[in-house]
């Protein structure tokens, strides 16, 4: 087992997109990254390209999963940061159309994905000094959000919207579970970024990034089992 003095962080699919931003910020601010994504060409290139190390993960199978944690776990003996950042989000029709198979593949990344990962990964954070976890989420996922009469029908995808509102409750669950131990676990809302999975967007992945590493080096005064946006805290 490598000894490592500075803090271990995790970000799943950081191969591209937000996760490859919150990557780099998190190795500027002096973090070990280790990148985990499925696609290992796409990910050894990010991880060449920001010069931190990588990991297969696909976070759909739980026998990578707990490969990945193994891995961690003798290369570094522990993890200080999990940013579960690996998400889906299919093309929608109405939720009276939406065909079964969307909603649990759907959910088979976004939701059952990441309780595998931090299930996983939660004895290694529980080995580091002030573990911190971030659920990457979305102002989709609020229902005080998407109950409201300007709520436009054409954001109102079923698979996409529940499954970060069940991301948001599985967060709450963990920050109860943890609550007396020195892991923070919070969910974010990065904002409408320009990623492959939004290319229509105009924000910067930076700024999303941004939000996400302030969340992932909280002090210990700060909150858990929170959700938050850049303009402060997000209804559930």
């Amino acid at each position: 087992m490598t000894t490592y003095d500075g803090k271990v962080a995790l970000v799943t699919g950081g191969a591209r997109g937000i996760g490859f931003e919150v990557a780099r910020q998190l190795a500027q601010s002096g973090h070990l990254v280790v990148i985990g994504a499925r696609d290992a060409v796409r990910g050894q290139r990010a991880a060449a390209e920001l010069q931190v190390e990588f990991v297969v993960l696909d976070v759909s199978d739980p026998i990578s999963v707990g490969a990945a944690a193994a891995e961690i776990q003798q290369r570094f003996g522990r993890l200080d940061v999990l940013i579960n950042n690996a998400a889906v989000a299919p093309a929608e029709p109405a939720p009276s159309e939406l065909a079964l198979d969307v909603l649990r593949a759907t959910y088979e990344t976004n939701v059952f994905g990441v309780f595998s990962v931090t299930k996983a990964f939660l004895p290694l954070l529980r080995e580091a000094e002030a573990g911190r976890i971030v659920n990457v989420s979305s102002g989709s996922g609020s229902l005080a959000t998407v109950s409201q009469p300007d709520w436009r029908p054409e954001w109102n995808g079923l698979a996409y919207n529940t499954s970060k509102s069940a991301l948001n409750a599985l967060t709450v669950a963990f920050a109860v579970e943890l609550r007396d131990t020195a892991i923070k676990i919070n969910a974010v809302n990065p904002g409408y970024t320009a990623t492959d999975m939004s290319p229509e967007a105009t924000r910067s992945p930076v700024l999303a990034a941004a939000l996400i590493h302030r969340f992932a080096t909280l002090p210990e005064s700060a909150p858990s089992g929170s959700f938050h946006d850049d303009n402060g805290e997000v209804p559930w």
